[in-house]
């Protein structure tokens, strides 16, 4: 992989025959793409191990987690998708969101000069998207900012590779879940991975990671205090015990996201109440 301009797999080549394409990421074994073809517009995901270096080590799994995504895409009854394998690892193509990321939309909010509360209805649009994915017996497993699509269309909730619980996974595409992007990450996962290397995704903890996510949208801040340089395992050790920072965002909904940062996972309300919360807002 190393040395040589990234490109699309054959077969998705074949599949899509591409009027127009752009790498949009390249990172920790996955690549991103933005294409158009006569089907549409698709985001093409492309998987690859990750190998060991001297501070990173080897991950295998995400060369499976295109085609993992595929399969909960399906057995969540979506349309217009496809996934397979490649000669590194696998693929998905799913249709292409247009829109800010939650993060970006709301970054207004978090300029020093700024007065402007963050938007609740962008919210209970975040809250409503992970909400049906719940209703549906799942958990998402890596709710982070990034991962809310705020387009014309509604919010769509993306990047499902590490969704658990709505059905069983094809053992060929299956991996253990270490946790996610510690910023967003509960504390009962943390004290997990921590202790044996894995955990498992919850609603629980996803409410949490979502209060996480507002939280540092409409701040900047994370919900727990260690430093910005610190190595994985002590921002993990950070957030296992619980060393969160106070809520500082106006009005009723940082009371909200509060509760949603409760330590203990029963103390925080069920993503349907926190939709109910915010309707009345």
């Amino acid at each position: 992989m190393s040395g040589s301009p990234p490109e699309l797999p054959i077969v998705v080549l074949d599949a899509l025959m591409p009027t127009a394409q752009r790498l949009v990421a390249d990172r920790r074994g996955s690549m991103v793409w933005e294409v158009e073809s006569y089907r549409g517009r698709y985001a093409v995901k492309v998987g690859h191990p990750i190998e060991a270096t001297a501070d990173w080590p080897a991950q295998p799994w995400t060369a499976l987690a295109p085609a993992r995504e595929g399969a909960v895409m399906y057995r969540l009854g979506r349309a217009d998708f496809a996934y397979g394998e490649w000669e590194h690892g696998t693929w998905n193509l799913q249709p292409w969101h247009e829109g800010p990321d939650l993060y970006r939309l709301w970054e207004p909010c978090r300029r020093s000069d700024s007065s402007a509360p963050p938007d609740t209805s962008v919210a209970l649009g975040c809250v409503m998207a992970l909400a049906d994915l719940h209703a549906k017996g799942w958990a998402h497993g890596d709710v982070q900012p990034a991962h809310f699509i705020i387009g014309p269309d509604g919010t769509q909730l993306i990047d499902l590779a590490l969704a658990r619980g709505g059905g069983q996974m094809p053992k060929g595409y299956d991996f253990p879940f270490r946790g996610c992007l510690v910023h967003y990450e509960a504390p009962e996962i943390a004290r997990s991975v921590l202790a044996t290397g894995e955990a498992e995704p919850t609603q629980e903890a996803d409410v949490y990671a979502l209060g996480a996510s507002l939280l540092i949208s409409a701040t900047g801040w994370r919900a727990m205090e260690y430093p910005d340089d610190a190595p994985r395992s002590v921002q993990r050790e950070a957030v296992a015990k619980g060393r969160r920072r106070p809520v500082k965002v106006p009005g009723e909904l940082g009371g909200l996201i509060d509760t949603m940062l409760s330590q203990a996972p029963e103390d925080r309300p069920t993503i349907f109440e926190v939709g109910k919360a915010l309707s009345c807002f």
